[in-house]
């Protein structure tokens, strides 16, 4: 029987462009490099990311701040990359990714991203009994000439095990 080869553009990317760092495979990765993100911090194997959004003309919304799109787009994948990074035998998608637009991002704006160890801990405990979590993960775009958080990220994340399906599990 024929068994379909799975793709990931990531790790297809890296075998090509094994001599291109992380950093910047991420900023061309195709939905981003028009966007000109700087990747700045991929530290303790994505569990600290940093990167940075430019406001250019294109990134400005009418109001002269950053576009919302611009943001969620950016911050929909940063969780599930990084658990898919820390549990790399395990299928992880976004479930649910919710944003809250507090203040203008009228300069550029920094993602930042932690993944809390209590957090990891608990993630592990639950694959271990359950064989799938679904962890929540908070973080934000901050602006980068004060520092004040704009734009807050929630982000719901499914880890399930390869070959699950549901319904079949507890």
């Amino acid at each position: 029987m024929f068994k379909k080869p799975s793709f990931n553009s990531i790790t297809l990317a890296k075998k090509l462009f094994w001599f291109v760092s992380e950093e910047k495979l991420l900023a061309w990765w195709p939905a981003w490099w028009m966007m000109h993100i700087n990747v700045t911090s991929l530290a303790n194997n994505w569990r600290e990311v940093r990167i940075t959004l430019p406001l250019t003309w294109v990134s400005r919304n009418m109001g002269g701040g950053m576009f919302g799109g611009f943001q969620a787009s950016l911050a929909d994948p940063i969780a599930p990359l990084a658990c898919a990074k820390v549990f790399s035998d395990y299928h992880v998608w976004t479930r649910r990714l919710m944003i809250d637009f507090q203040r203008p991002g009228d300069s550029d704006l920094e993602l930042r991203f932690d993944f809390p160890p209590e957090l990891e801990e608990k993630i592990r405990k639950e694959l271990a009994e359950r064989h799938r979590s679904t962890p929540t993960f908070e973080y934000g775009f901050y602006r980068k000439r004060d520092g004040v958080l704009c734009t807050k990220v929630e982000c719901v994340v499914a880890i399930r095990e390869k070959g699950y399906a549901k319904g079949a599990g507890a």
